[in-house]
C-alpha cells in the first residue's frame, strides 16, 4: 500500500474517531467507560423503542390489527391475509438474500461471535442489515421474535462508539456486552435480566470492572424504553399463588422436560436447515416457500405468528383446555423451525419464553395425581417452564432467573425457577452441549461455545511464532556425509526433503553421530534415522493447536509446511518457544480481564 493510500485511508478513518480528549479519558479511568455505557444504554433504549414501533406498525397495516392488539392474539378472521401475508414477507426478504448473496461474499457477524473472536469489532453495516431482515421477517408475521435485531444493533453501535473511542480489546468486549444489555434490558423491562444476558452470553465472564459498565446501560435502557413507551414491554402474569417445599420436586421434573423440548427444537430447527439445502430450492427463494408453511400454520392458529407476546399473555390469562394447550405448542415450536430454518432472521428467545409457558402449564395440568402435595399452579408452573425452556435453548442460568424474578416480584418462586434452570441447564450441557447460538456456531464448522475471548488464540498462530532459518538436507544423503554436513554441536536437528523438495522428515544430529563407528555406516543411507516423517504444522494453525500436535508426537521441535499437498517446508517451531508465548498472551488476557492493565 502506498503512502499516500494509507494516509488517505487514516484520513478517513479518522472522521469517526471521538475528540482525543474523550478518547484519553475513555481508555485512562472506570469513569470513562461508565459514562460510554450510558450512552450506549440510552441508544438502545431507543433502538428498542423504534424496532417495537415499527414492527407493531407493520402488523397493523399487512394485517389490519386494531391500535395495540397483538398479531398472536388475533381470531383468524381473514384467513387470505394470514397465508398471503408471510409468503409476501417470504418474497421480500428472499429479494434481499438475492441481492445480498451478489454483493456481499463473507458471513454476518453476531455479538457473540464478535466478542469471541473479533474483539468486540462489529460491522455496523451488517448490523443494520440483520435488523432489517428482522422486522421484514417478525412485521409479516414469521415466527420469530425481535430480540436478535435489537441485540444486533445495539450492539453494533455500541462498537462502532467504541472503535470511535479507540477502546481497548477487553473494555470494547465489555461495551459490546452493554449494547446487549440494554437491549434485552429495554425488550423486556428488567435491567437485571439484560445485565446477566450480557455477563452470561455476550462477555461470558463476570467481573468487577464490568459490573458498573453493563449495570449502568441496562438501567439507562429500561427507563428510557419506559418513557418512551409505557408498559408495552411489560409482561404480566397476574396472580399466581405461592410456593410450597413440595413443589421443587415437580419443577426439577418440568426443568429434564424443558430441557429435552429444548434440545428437539434446536435439532429441529437444523434438520429443516439441512433439508433446504439439500433440495432444489435457490436460497433466495427458500423464504417464500417457508413463508407458505407459515401461512398455513396460522390459518389453524394465528398464536403461531410473530414473537408470541399476544399468544403469551391470551394463555397466562385463560384457563386452556389441554389438548388446546399440546395443539398450539407443535404448531408454534413447528412454525419456529420453518422460519428460521427456511432463511428468516430472527431468534428464539421470545418464542422460547412462550412454548416453555405453554410446557409448563400442561404440565401443571397433567401431574396433580403424581405430586399431591404440590400446589402444581398453572401460572407459577409456566414461569418455570418460561425460564426452563429458555434457559435450554437461549442460554444463561441467570439470566432466565432474574427475568422470573423481575416478572413475579417474588423471591420463592425465584428460587424454584432458579432450582429448574439448573437442572435444565446441567441436562442439556450433558446431552447436547450447546445453547442455539452456538449450535448454529457448530453446523458452520466453528468450535465456539461462548462469548470467551479465543480470538487472541487464533491470532497467535504458527506463522507468527515459527523461524524461517531452517537447515535441510535431500534424503539420498549417506549417513557418513550427513555427518560431514551437520557436525556434532552445528545444531540438533536437520529437517529431510525427498527429491520434490517435499517434507520427508526430521534427522536428530546427536543420534546421526552416536552409537556406531563411521566406517560401518560408509554408504548407508540416511532414511533409516528419519523421525516424525508425518508429523509437521501448517502456518494457520493456533498455539493451541500445536501444542497438542506437540504433545502427540513427543518431539520438541517440529517442521512447518506450507499446506498437504506441496509438504513444502517453510519454518521450524519448538515446543518451548510456542508454550511460553502461549502463556505470556493467556496471563495477559487475564490481567485485561481483571483490569490490571
Amino acid at each position: 500500500m502506498s503512502r499516500k493510500l494509507a494516509l488517505r485511508r487514516l484520513g478517513v478513518f479518522s472522521i469517526f474517531l471521538a475528540p482525543s480528549r474523550l478518547r484519553a479519558f475513555a481508555r485512562s479511568t472506570e469513569l470513562g467507560l461508565v459514562l460510554a455505557a450510558a450512552a450506549v444504554g440510552i441508544v438502545s433504549g431507543f433502538i428498542v423503542t423504534a424496532m417495537s414501533f415499527i414492527a407493531q406498525q407493520m402488523h397493523e397495516l399487512i394485517f389490519g390489527l386494531n391500535e395495540g392488539e397483538r398479531l398472536s392474539s388475533i381470531m383468524a378472521n381473514d384467513h387470505v391475509l394470514l397465508l398471503v401475508a408471510p409468503v409476501t414477507g417470504g418474497a421480500i426478504l428472499g429479494f434481499v438474500l438475492l441481492i445480498l448473496n451478489r454483493y456481499r461474499k463473507r458471513p454476518m457477524v453476531d455479538p457473540i461471535e464478535a466478542n469471541a473472536l473479533h474483539g468486540g469489532r462489529l460491522s455496523l453495516n451488517d448490523s443494520l442489515i440483520i435488523a432489517a431482515q428482522n422486522l421484514i421477517s417478525n412485521g409479516f408475521g414469521a415466527s420469530v421474535g425481535l430480540e436478535a435485531g435489537y441485540t444486533q444493533l445495539a450492539s453494533g453501535l455500541a462498537s462502532k462508539i467504541g472503535l470511535s473511542l479507540q477502546l481497548r480489546r477487553s473494555d470494547l468486549r465489555i461495551l459490546v456486552g452493554c449494547g446487549a444489555a440494554g437491549a434485552i434490558a429495554a425488550a423486556f423491562n428488567a435491567p437485571l435480566t439484560g445485565s446477566f444476558y450480557a455477563f452470561e452470553l455476550i462477555i461470558g465472564s463476570y467481573t468487577i470492572l464490568s459490573l458498573a459498565p453493563v449495570v449502568v446501560s441496562a438501567l439507562a435502557a429500561t427507563i428510557i424504553a419506559r418513557m418512551l413507551a409505557g408498559n408495552n414491554f411489560i409482561i404480566d402474569i397476574g396472580s399466581f399463588g405461592t410456593v410450597v417445599p413440595a413443589d421443587y420436586i415437580p419443577a426439577l421434573l418440568l426443568g429434564v422436560f424443558c430441557a429435552l423440548a429444548g434440545i428437539l427444537l434446536m435439532k429441529g430447527v437444523a434438520f429443516i436447515e439441512q433439508i433446504a439445502r439439500k433440495s432444489f430450492i435457490p436460497g433466495p427463494i427458500r423464504p417464500l416457500f417457508g413463508g407458505a408453511l407459515i401461512g398455513l400454520l396460522a390459518l389453524i392458529s394465528p398464536q403461531v405468528l410473530s414473537g408470541g407476546h399476544g399468544a403469551l399473555h391470551l394463555n397466562l390469562d385463560n384457563t386452556t383446555p389441554i389438548a388446546a394447550l399440546i395443539g398450539v405448542l407443535l404448531l408454534k415450536a413447528f412454525a419456529s423451525a420453518i422460519s428460521i430454518g427456511s432463511g428468516f432472521r430472527g431468534g428464539l428467545f421470545f418464542g422460547s419464553l412462550f412454548m416453555g409457558a405453554l410446557l409448563g402449564k400442561l404440565f401443571a395440568y397433567s401431574a396433580p395425581y403424581v405430586f399431591a402435595h404440590a400446589t402444581l399452579t398453572p401460572v407459577i408452573y409456566a414461569v418455570v417452564g418460561m425460564s426452563a425452556l429458555a434457559v435450554s435453548v437461549i442460554g444463561g442460568p441467570m439470566t432466565m432467573t432474574f427475568l422470573a424474578l423481575e416478572i413475579t416480584g417474588d423471591f420463592p418462586i425465584t428460587v424454584l425457577v432458579l432450582a429448574a434452570v439448573i437442572t435444565a441447564s446441567l441436562t442439556v450441557r450433558n446431552l447436547f452441549g450447546y445453547s442455539f447460538a452456538t449450535w448454529r456456531f457448530h453446523l458452520r464448522g466453528e468450535s465456539i461455545r461462548s462469548a470467551h475471548d479465543v480470538g487472541w488464540i487464533r491470532n497467535l498462530t504458527v506463522a507468527k511464532l515459527m523461524r524461517v532459518d531452517v537447515r535441510t538436507a535431500p534424503s539420498n544423503l549417506s549417513i557418513d556425509e550427513f555427518r560431514r554436513d551437520f557436525p556434532l554441536g552445528s545444531t540438533q536437528r536437520v529437517i529431510i526433503v525427498d527429491d520434490n523438495n517435499k517434507y520427508a522428515g526430521m534427522v536428530l544430529v546427536p543420534e546421526a553421530h552416536s552409537g556406531v563407528t563411521e566406517s560401518s555406516d560408509e554408504g548407508q543411507s540416511i532414511v533409516g534415522l528419519i523421525k516424525y516423517k508425518n508429523d509437521f504444522l501448517q502456518p494457520q494453525m493456533n498455539a493451541k493447536q500445536a501444542a497438542a500436535i506437540f504433545d502427540k508426537a513427543e518431539s520438541e521441535e517440529l517442521a512447518v509446511v506450507n499446506d498437504l499437498v506441496e509438504r513444502r517446508v517453510i519454518g521450524l517451531l519448538t515446543e518451548s518457544h510456542t508454550l511460553r508465548r502461549y502463556s505470556e498472551e493467556l496471563d495477559r488476557q487475564r490481567r485485561d480481564v481483571s483490569g490490571e492493565i
